[in-house]
């Protein structure tokens, strides 16, 4: 019998997001608060500025673009705090959100921007050109091209997000009627082993159930406590185009009365020094970040005493980890789970849990209700290991434009299959043990094997070609491998295999490089039907070890 959350049921209010976020009548904090604070320039954003910087946004989206409900702004961009008033703008305004990783190439953001049907992007003076350069090729005009950001386009060829508004206040806008259940938000694109990134649709619906349904249990942060009164500080360094950034700390941080110091790069000693400046609380992080606290030298000159919890997601956290950063430093760090297709949290440990069921990612968050299935399709008992399946309000509407891949993910009665493998004990804690998908996880960032396979047999050295994740211990994350079959000639050498890697680095968004090497073999093993035997080579590594790309 499927397992329904312990926490009580919450009502979920039919609210779009813009006035679940900013028309609530419960906000444990004033207007003038401070929300947003970037850490190097110190330019910040009350929740009073952060609305009224959306209104005239999304009142110059209709004033000068004509925005339409439904229309896709894409945003290429590392965290920036002009971000949330961005994004909550092209909301009340009837828009879409579609969030792209910077690190992209020209062809890897054409290939978002053409799926996802986006009309427009804006992005930052030093992403620029490779913006132009896609939209060119999808047929976006370069004026739908605008900055954020401190630095403005010296050609003044594209503006800058503030000048998009309603300068002549003839016509009064009205936000667009949304129905919160049907109408989409966000498309978060996530790989899938295709190859090809799919467009996750993301309803309102989704992300407010989801804000409500994790502050059941992240609720020990006080909007008026802190080191000055002025409210709690987070640390924001999870890149806002990523849905654990996206909602874990743009929306939580607005509907909580975080203060959200928000880094626009991961460096470890600026990291050490943000903490220490701002006496941060609370901090989301990933299993490599927890790695580095634990491990690198920098650490040791700084007062990391203030926080008071990490919370580690993305990927799995090994229970020697977790224990080497609380032996080292005296930390925290509890885990959750959740997926882009369920906006994303599904799973947390409570703060008082961190370290009573070490491994386990926690209980199902408030309205939900998850089964664990055998590969025939049968419900498994408790204790036993099976394809996590999850239902609830927080679960995604489909993949764009993708009828196949929707049916495949979600079932007739609403549960869907995560794909990954796990098992839950008796009182209810939930563990991960292995992914049914066959995605790496680099750093928590999702790396499709079919897509790596594909560019690598276009190579003129490569017949076929292999990929897989091999796990390395130093840096706690998979790295991509690929085990090549040259044609006939080529020599099997160093040489070889770095001319490769540079070959595909120069193609592809960094975290999806060759780390754990190339390996030269004589046949990719397949089964009857052709499919890659990668377990085969996932033993076969196991081997091997790990050896990295000179890249």
């Amino acid at each position: 019998m499927p397992t329904s959350s312990p926490y009580p049921h919450i009502d979920i209010p039919n609210q779009d997001i813009f006035q679940f976020m900013f028309e609530r009548k419960d906000k444990p904090y004033p207007d003038n608060k401070v929300i947003y604070v970037d850490s190097e320039t110190k330019r910040s954003y009350t929740f009073a500025s952060v609305k009224s910087t959306a209104l005239d946004f999304g009142k110059g989206l209709k004033a000068v673009w004509e925005w339409r409900k439904g229309d896709v702004l894409a945003l290429y961009t590392p965290n920036c705090i002009d971000f949330p008033p961005i994004v909550w703008g092209c909301l009340w305004a009837g828009g879409i959100v579609s969030p792209a990783n910077p690190a992209y190439t020209v062809k890897e953001l054409a290939y978002q921007l053409k799926d996802s049907g986006a009309r427009a992007i804006v992005t930052q003076r030093p992403f620029l050109k490779t913006a132009v350069e896609a939209a060119k090729s999808v047929g976006i005009p370069p004026e739908m091209i605008i900055l954020m950001g401190d630095e403005r386009d010296p050609t003044a060829r594209h503006k800058h997000f503030t000048s998009i508004r309603n300068i002549s206040g003839a016509a009064r806008y009205r936000k667009t009627k949304i129905n919160p259940q049907d109408d989409l938000a966000f498309l978060v694109y996530s790989s899938g082993t295709t190859g090809l990134p799919k467009g996750v649709m993301l309803t309102h619906r989704n992300i407010v159930a989801n804000v409500l349904q994790a502050c059941t249990v992240e609720n020990r942060l006080d909007p008026n406590g802190g080191p000055d009164g002025q409210g709690e500080r987070v640390l924001a360094f999870l890149p806002f185009f990523h849905i654990y950034g996206l909602t874990c700390q743009l929306h939580f941080a607005l509907y909580q009365g975080w203060v959200l110091v928000c880094m626009v790069k991961f460096d470890i000693e600026r990291f050490c020094q943000l903490v220490q400046e701002h006496k941060v609380s609370f901090v989301y992080l990933v299993p490599p970040i927890v790695l580095a606290l634990a491990k690198h030298p920098v650490v040791e000159k700084y007062d990391l005493s203030s926080i008071k919890m990490l919370n580690c997601g993305a990927a799995p956290m090994t229970r020697e980890l977790q224990e080497s950063l609380y032996e080292r430093l005296g930390l925290k760090v509890k885990q959750g789970y959740g997926l882009t297709e369920t906006s994303p949290t599904t799973h947390t440990q409570e703060w008082e849990d961190w370290r009573v069921h070490i491994g386990s990612v926690g209980k199902l968050v408030a309205n939900q209700t998850a089964k664990y299935v055998s590969p025939e399709g049968e419900e498994v008992p408790i204790g036993e290991t099976g394809e996590l399946w999850i239902k609830g309000p927080n679960i995604f509407k489909g993949y764009l434009n993708n009828p196949e891949a929707t049916a495949n993910a979600l079932t007739p009665d609403g549960f869907f299959k995560t794909g990954d493998i796990g098992f839950q004990d008796k009182e209810g804690n939930m563990y991960i043990t292995e992914r049914l998908k066959e995605l790496i996880k680099y750093k928590g960032f999702q790396v499709p094997p079919a897509e790596l396979e594909g560019l690598l047999v276009d190579h003129p050295s490569i017949t076929d070609a292999a990929v897989i994740g091999v796990y390395d211990t130093e840096q706690a994350t998979e790295l991509p491998r690929a085990y090549c079959v040259l044609k006939k000639g080529v020599e099997q050498s160093d040489k070889t295999a770095n001319e490769i890697a540079s070959w595909v680095a120069g193609k592809v968004a960094p975290h999806k490089r060759l780390r754990g090497g190339i390996m030269f073999i004589d046949e990719v093993p397949k089964s009857a039907s052709g499919k890659i035997l990668r377990r085969v080579l996932k033993d076969k590594a196991k081997s091997e070890g790990v050896e990295k790309a000179k890249l």
